[in-house]
């Protein structure tokens, strides 16, 4: 009863309270992505360009997965809030996770084909085989630890999840260089290492439910079925999981935009993107927190804490990232020199500080943009989320950067001030629209 008290209680105590443990589980994430990507190297071009190509097919498995959690998150948290059986809801939740991980496992079947339209050849098809075919066995550790980090979101429960994600992330960090090299294992001990991670994570969190340190319980055998309740979940799961794949797609267009404005453009812009990354961490905890605590408030019907916790987490995110701005604006020197200190890098130095000067500039106007998407997803409308990503990601971003580049002749600085400008722009729309929904609640029977 603990988290659900702070998960109903007042939102300027609740968002920091929850979004805390979901930072840090998200910097942990980062920093074993991070040190993947380092063991990885050590193997050479082939092995690296073998995880690239499998990398699209991997998001799509994280976009089902981290969408059947958001929508898990969603329901649970409005299910508190309204007085709902919430057991039920989180037993759907698993059966939907099983019908997914069956869905995702007729892949290896099909794996050779699938790698080979994306561009696999000889080695790297070889080597994205044998890392693939271990991920893909290994998919239902994934969504299940996606299931209950999503109903322990959703009760208010971060501290749990912290805890799975830390461990696991610190368990892939240490066994990526024993089982790549002490093993001899090559690039399959990378993918060794991450089932061990996935498995960690998940026996921690099953745990926590064995041992009844949840608010909510799974409880299969007493599972009523109930398509409204399966409705209600996809209805933000699924917008969530395009909305992760749109980002990913219009990531691949903007990069076939950079290559035609300079040679070293996607260098220059991936290295930015990698440290903005940084940024996105505070914004994702808060985000998530924002989620549980306004869909307890919709949930419950009440409109004025709704709204207070969605101007809360705007401002105090608005405040973090604005810090963060600002301290990446001013060290961009000395971080640009992280990826340029070697002689075939220290070309893209010059371009790289400008870049970094300019982009940083939408992280605190992006605090807007992910607190009014969690917002609608703590209310159910998931719909709305990927509109607004669509919005923000192909109409804007790709549209602004088209316009400034190429229409303009402003080159790759066109494309870096449309990136910019386009996530501004779409932020303040979701706000404006979060704002107006907020609002006509009040004046309805919902």
């Amino acid at each position: 009863m603990e988290t659900v008290d702070i998960l109903m209680g007042d939102p300027r105590k609740s968002i920091p309270k929850l979004s805390f443990p979901i930072i840090i589980s998200n910097l942990a994430f980062t920093l074993y992505n991070f040190a993947d990507g380092i063991w990885v190297a050590g193997l050479g071009a082939e092995a690296l360009s073998a995880i690239g190509i499998f990398f699209p097919i991997f998001m799509i498995f994280l976009a089902l997965s981290f969408g059947l959690s958001i929508g898990l998150s969603s329901a649970i948290s409005r299910g508190i809030g309204g007085g709902k059986d919430v057991n039920n809801i989180a037993n759907h939740g698993v059966i939907i996770g099983l019908i997914i991980s069956l869905f995702l496992l007729t892949t290896h079947f099909k794996l050779e084909e699938i790698l080979n339209l994306v561009g696999a050849r000889e080695a790297v098809l070889a080597l994205a085989l044998n890392y693939g075919r271990i991920i893909v066995l290994a998919s239902p550790l994934l969504v299940f630890n996606s299931v209950f980090v999503g109903i322990l979101n959703g009760e208010g429960n971060t501290k749990m999840t912290m805890y799975a994600n830390v461990a696991g992330s610190l368990v892939n960090i240490l066994l990526d260089p024993v089982f790549i090299y002490i093993l001899g294992l090559g690039i399959s001990g990378a993918a060794f290492a991450s089932v061990a991670s996935m498995l960690i994570s998940l026996l921690i969190l099953i745990c926590v439910f064995l041992t009844k340190r949840s608010f909510v319980r799974i409880t299969l055998p007493e599972i009523r079925l109930d398509f409204r309740v399966i409705f209600d979940i996809l209805r933000v799961g699924i917008p969530s999981s395009f909305s992760m794949l749109t980002m990913s797609v219009s990531m691949a267009i903007l990069n076939s935009l950079i290559v035609k404005t300079d040679i070293y453009g996607v260098a220059v812009f991936t290295s930015a993107w990698r440290v903005l990354s940084f940024g996105f961490i505070p914004l994702f905890g808060i985000a998530a927190a924002t989620t549980a605590v306004t869909g307890a408030a919709y949930g419950g019907k009440n409109v004025e804490k709704l709204k207070s916790a969605l101007l809360y987490a705007v401002k105090l995110a608005f405040t973090v990232e604005l810090g963060i701005a600002a301290a990446m604006i001013l060290l961009s020197g000395k971080i640009a020199y992280l990826f340029t200190y070697s002689e075939k890098s220290e070309v893209i130095y010059e371009e790289l500080v400008e870049t970094l000067k300019i982009m940083p500039i939408f992280l605190p106007f992006a605090a807007f943009g992910f607190v009014s998407n969690s917002t609608f997803q703590g209310m159910g409308k998931g719909e709305r989320v990927f509109v607004i990503t669509f919005l923000r990601t192909v109409v804007l971003q790709l549209g602004l950067a088209f316009l400034f580049a190429f229409v303009l002749g402003l080159g790759f600085f066109g494309i870096v001030i449309g990136v910019t400008l386009g996530n501004v722009l779409a932020s303040f729309v979701a706000f404006l629209w979060v704002i107006f929904t907020v609002r006509s609640l009040a004046h309805s029977k919902f």
